[in-house]
């Protein structure tokens, strides 16, 4: 990835002034939503659908390098730890209000949040190296776990509140549990009398207004003491609660009174012990959220392949294979193919005509530029090569579309005009302007005219900007004027479907009478519509065609040639290679060889030397033309270093290494063709009989037989007789 390091003298300085007009005509929104479905948190959706273009460069680089330094986490061993939470907004806006106090779900929310935001900035304080930039955004903010340690001192992991929160409340509880005991025990033992008596239901007992009661049959609830406290819907059962329970349960209900009201007060306090904190807690609501939202870019742009390009300041863009992000996701969904686009926009060529026939993906072309540059303003990463960059404009300006407006009765070439003049006021040097169908509207050779002016005007202002047409005399002026280009969508000559792919440096035909026809149009019906215009204009046309055609053959040619280049290349490549190993092999060959021989030569002078001693016995002479054969060896000999000889004593072993290897090779194969032949050439096995010469399969010698006895043969060879299995023979000519 390319990136750019923030230059001081540029801080504070305005970006860009954008309109709600133009997000929609980019298709904006639609990026929006993509983010927003990608966040993890509610508020982390709310701040990505409100997204607009950076006014200030220094926020808008920073937030690039966050989106980018996240996207690489995804890639390495220190991946981003999890920041979804659940929001606490409520509870900050009950914090603000004094004396009032928050329940106890909403304390386990405060500490999770507390616990999520310590955990991603202590990790990105850690890994401050390979995340600089989300670590300065986090750097601010203070680590604590004081929170959390409030909060768990009172609430237990289930959410409840633990009996130790307050002496009080720990006294409460134990006497809670031993009433409780009592009123169980008091009702067990009037269960037992009255079920005895058979005054009970067969459910015997239940619970109303959550109080345990006795199921008493109707007609002997006079007999039962105790109070009433409801019947069944048949008026069968009366519910009673037992007269030795009632006590207990009046004295519980008072416990669990003062309960609640020593649990108001525990919670009134860690409200207020919370509270102190509300600033932080804003904070990492703020982090965590902000942090979802550069999430979610990463994600989009791992999704799309997308990068962070070069940001320059010398007012060049070059977008190289740029992809359409919306174009691109729907075709990866139906499997269908995407062409990228490659556009380069500097002082020298500021602005692009585009021409060509009607669904060739001009449209496309044009908001791709746009849509790229307005993402990357708005701190996302764009799907482009990674050799690709731009700089930053102060205005995108947009007319895509039928802008018709119905609700101030203006027609299309009315509001265009309007538009235009909107342009003409805000355009500059450091604007974009992109206009789809320029000049439509109104009659061609009127609008087309007035279109001209407005695009000398844009051109002398040094504005950058890309523009569609179908007319001819803008075709004129971009090939006129110096700084302009035409460009063009291909088209297939033959089939007459678009290619998609955008050619700068000559303008493109509408293929109007050739599409025509191949959509059914009586050719005689086609051949009266050229009459009717201009021979002049049939003639540009019909060279702009033609030439047009021409290039879409050479890009085809240009192509294949390329494609043959690179394979010789390879070839190349891979041949230098094989040529360097077999030049290594060579001389290691070659030194082999040389030794090899020179061994040979000190084994015939020692011979010599041997043989002389062996007819002279003179020990003298024989000592003497050893030293002078050593001497001279040495005289040739350089003294090696230990690790020369060691390179030596390696290259030796893989040089006889290999050479084994390959005679191991060749003696395979030597086997396979000998047993292959005996396969192909393997004739019946003749019946062998006493005087039939004979030799074994792995001999060469040839005898006769003298004698067979039970599947052995006494084979004589003349100088001697060897008896062998008869399998192992081969018949060589019968007995003469």
């Amino acid at each position: 990835m390319n990136f750019v390091t923030l230059n001081p003298c540029n801080r504070k300085q305005k970006m860009i002034s954008i309109t709600p007009k133009t997000l929609q005509d980019l298709q904006f929104p639609t990026i929006l939503e993509s983010l927003s479905l990608l966040c993890n948190t509610d508020i982390g959706k709310q701040k990505s659908l409100q997204i607009i273009p950076f006014k200030e460069k220094d926020d808008l680089m920073r937030a690039l390098f966050q989106t980018s330094e996240y996207l690489s986490s995804f890639q390495n061993n220190n991946a981003i730890p999890n920041h979804g939470f659940d929001a606490i907004t409520n509870e900050i806006r009950f914090l603000a209000i004094e004396d009032s106090f928050l329940e106890l779900s909403s304390f386990r929310k405060i500490a999770s949040i507390s616990e999520t935001a310590n955990t991603l900035l202590l990790f990105l304080k850690k890994f401050e190296e390979y995340y600089p930039n989300l670590y300065t955004k986090s750097s601010s903010i203070e680590i604590t776990k004081a929170i959390v340690n409030l909060i768990d001192d009172v609430v237990d992991k289930y959410g409840e509140i633990k009996d130790n929160a307050s002496p009080d409340l720990l006294e409460i509880r134990r006497n809670m549990n031993v009433v409780r005991g009592k009123v169980n025990q008091s009702f067990g033992v009037a269960l037992t009398q009255y079920n005895g008596l058979g005054y009970l239901d067969e459910i015997r007992e239940s619970f109303v207004q959550n109080r345990r009661v006795l199921a008493v049959l109707a007609m002997y609830r006079r007999k039962v003491k105790g109070s009433i406290l409801g019947s069944s819907k048949t008026g069968s059962i009366a519910y009673i609660e037992p007269e030795t329970t009632l006590k207990y349960s009046r004295e519980l209900s008072n416990l669990e009174y003062e309960e609640k009201e020593e649990i108001t007060r525990i919670l009134k306090q860690l409200t207020n012990s919370v509270r102190t904190f509300l600033p932080l807690l804003v904070q990492y609501q703020e982090f965590l959220s902000d942090i979802d939202v550069v999430a979610a870019k990463a994600k989009y742009a791992l999704r799309t392949n997308s990068i962070l390009p070069r940001i320059n300041e010398e007012r060049k863009l070059y977008f190289k294979e740029a992809y359409h992000p919306i174009l691109y996701l729907n075709n990866k969904e139906l499997n269908e193919v995407t062409y990228p686009q490659t556009f380069e926009l500097h002082h020298e060529k500021r602005i692009i005509v585009i021409s060509g026939p009607n669904a060739g993906g001009k449209t496309i072309s044009l908001k791709t530029v746009g849509l790229l540059q307005l993402m990357l303003q708005s701190g996302m990463l764009i799907p482009v090569h990674e050799r690709s960059e731009t700089f930053l404009f102060d205005r995108i300006l947009t007319d895509i579309g039928d802008n018709q407006s119905i609700e101030n009765h203006l027609s299309t070439y009315s509001y265009r005009l309007k538009n235009m003049n909107y342009f003409l006021k805000k355009c500059n040097a450091k604007t974009l302007f992109l206009i789809d169908e320029f000049g439509t509207g109104s009659d061609p050779e009127l609008g087309g005219a007035l279109a001209e002016i407005f695009l000398e005007e844009f051109y002398h202002r040094e504005a950058f900007g890309i523009i569609t047409t179908h007319y001819s005399n803008l075709k004129i002026l971009a090939n006129e004027l110096p700084f302009a280009v035409n460009a063009n969508m291909l088209f297939d000559e033959k089939s007459l479907e678009p290619i998609y792919k955008l050619v700068i440096g000559q303008a493109g035909s509408s293929f109007t009478f050739e599409v025509a026809q191949k959509n059914g149009i009586p050719f005689g019906l086609i051949n009266r519509a050229k009459k009717k215009i201009e021979v002049g204009k049939v003639r540009f046309d019909k060279t702009i065609a033609t030439l047009q055609k021409e290039r879409s053959k050479l890009e085809k040619t240009s192509q294949n040639l390329k494609e043959e280049e690179s394979k010789a290349r390879e070839e190349s490549s891979k041949m230098a290679v094989i040529n360097t190993k077999i030049k290594q092999k060579l001389e290691s060959y070659q030194e082999l060889y040389d030794s090899n021989q020179r061994l040979i030569y000190m084994g015939q002078k020692i011979d010599d030397i041997a043989e002389k001693y062996f007819n002279s016995k003179n020990k003298k002479e024989l000592i003497g033309e050893f030293l002078k054969i050593v001497e001279i060896e040495n005289s040739k000999r350089k003294k090696a270093t230990v690790k020369e000889i060691k390179i030596k004593e390696v290259q030796k072993k893989e040089i006889l290494k290999e050479v084994s290897v390959q005679v191991e090779q060749i003696r395979t194969e030597k086997k396979e063709k000998k047993l292959k032949a005996k396969t192909i050439v393997e004739k019946p096995k003749p019946v062998l009989k006493v005087g039939d010469r004979v030799r074994m399969f792995d001999g060469k010698a040839i005898g006769s037989i003298d004698k067979i006895e039970k599947n052995k043969a006494t084979v004589n060879y003349g100088v001697f007789t060897s008896t062998v299995s008869v399998d192992v023979l081969e018949f060589v000519e019968s007995k003469k």
